[in-house]
């Protein structure tokens, strides 16, 4: 029988492409792939997909994706979607429509992102398995509980959890903890033993809640904290016998505390250092996500195409180097992952805090679809009233 032969062209494309596959394969790479309703860059491994008006997860994105913006989209859940992603280092799924927190995220993640949603509690098993995290950002949703086991994400280092309803502090949190961000929440009570095991945490954001007093040896076991804010909550000053302690500690205290309870001027505390030792606290507060400037600006498409694109690099997300991963890192395409603008501000914060007065509550921004310009509702004032006034307290003391 007459054997049937291919084509030489025929045959030789086949031949290459199998040759691709293999040591495709073999290698650990893959064809370069973008969804056409996204941006990519860093060998499209930096995909940036926000504000693109998407319902769901956009098709022909690559298995090796490190770092996925998904913010200012109309995404309502993503199920079990994202959870073979791997080699994921940042997700923001910031200004969506999320209820819950996709469960099943990758094990992989250092950053996530999940600001401005309808986000109401958070399961235990949400964050379970994420022992690589590093940031988590909850900014600006409705919960009202929060639940973490026991000895989960040892990796954590900042908790952004400003703009929600807590009534309580949250217990049970991660102990490795450096920044917490509970500010403009509705918190009265700190329960004892909420703070015992946060022996790592020099920052501490309580400004705007609605604390009238707390416990004697609440702060007790925060050695190491370097800033706290107390400000904007309706301290009971009348009240000797319940102020009394909180007043003493925030005028003998390591710390410096922005918001002294009960007195006019707004700082107190920090008994051991000088009085040119207050310069690196230009940097107050916590992180937020990739789409706002260092001036707190909402970005526009073009500029925050410009910084997903270039994360990897001494971009604008550079330009403030106010978080950086201290121990340092080898891999330089994951340098910029921890370092953002700062998102929390003095907004309408001040340093009288009389009986009557009642902080702001938290405010929901509105969804936005197609647009950073437009109706996202942040409004971030940048710091330089706050070291102006730092600068003016130190001349005078």
């Amino acid at each position: 029988m007459r054997a049937v032969t291919m084509p030489a062209p025929c045959s030789a494309s086949l031949l290459c492409l199998l040759l691709l596959l293999l040591f495709g394969l073999q290698g650990g790479w893959v064809l370069s792939i973008c969804p056409s309703v996204c941006s990519c860059s860093g060998g499209h491994r930096v995909v940036d997909c926000s504000s693109r008006g998407l319902t769901k997860l956009p098709p022909g994105l690559q298995h090796n994706i490190r770092f996925l913006n998904l913010s200012f989209n109309s995404l309502q859940g993503l199920d079990n979607q994202l959870s073979h992603y791997a080699h994921l280092r940042t997700l923001d799924l910031s200004y969506n429509r999320l209820e819950t927190l996709p469960p099943a995220l990758p094990r992989s993640l250092w950053d996530i992102r999940a600001a401005g949603n309808l986000l109401r509690s958070l399961d235990k098993n949400d964050t379970a398995y994420n022992w690589n995290l590093k940031v988590l950002d909850l900014s600006n949703n409705e919960l009202e509980k929060i639940v973490f086991i026991n000895n989960t994400l040892p990796s954590l280092k900042t908790l952004n959890l400003s703009r929600n309803r807590f009534w309580t502090v949250p217990t049970n949190m991660p102990h490795n903890l450096e920044i917490i961000d509970l500010s403009y929440n509705y918190l009265v009570q700190i329960l004892p033993g909420t703070l015992d095991r946060l022996s790592r945490l020099t920052r501490f954001y309580l400004h705007a809640n609605r604390f009238t007093w707390l416990p004697e040896g609440v702060f007790k076991k925060l050695v190491v904290l370097e800033v706290i804010t107390l400000g904007d909550n309706p301290w009971a000053c009348e009240e000797e016998d319940k102020i009394t302690e909180i007043l003493k500690w925030a005028e003998q205290t390591r710390a410096m505390v922005l918001g002294c309870p009960c007195y006019t001027r707004p700082i107190c505390g920090q008994t051991h250092l000088t009085a040119t030792g207050w310069e690196w606290h230009s940097a107050l507060f916590t992180e937020s996500s990739l789409w706002v400037n260092s001036k707190g600006e909402t970005l526009s498409s073009a500029r925050t195409a410009e910084v997903t694109s270039n994360y990897q690099v001494k971009s604008a997300l550079f330009e403030t180097a106010i978080y950086s991963d201290k121990r340092g890192m080898n891999d330089s395409d994951d340098q910029a992952v921890l370092t953002w603008t700062s998102s929390t501000s003095f907004e309408s914060f001040s340093a009288h805090t009389s009986t009557t007065a009642r902080p702001r509550a938290p405010t929901k921004k509105p969804k936005v679809a197609n647009s950073r310009n437009k109706g996202c509702g942040l409004h971030i004032e940048t710091l330089n009233l706050t070291i102006a006034v730092l600068v003016a307290t130190f001349a005078y003391f």
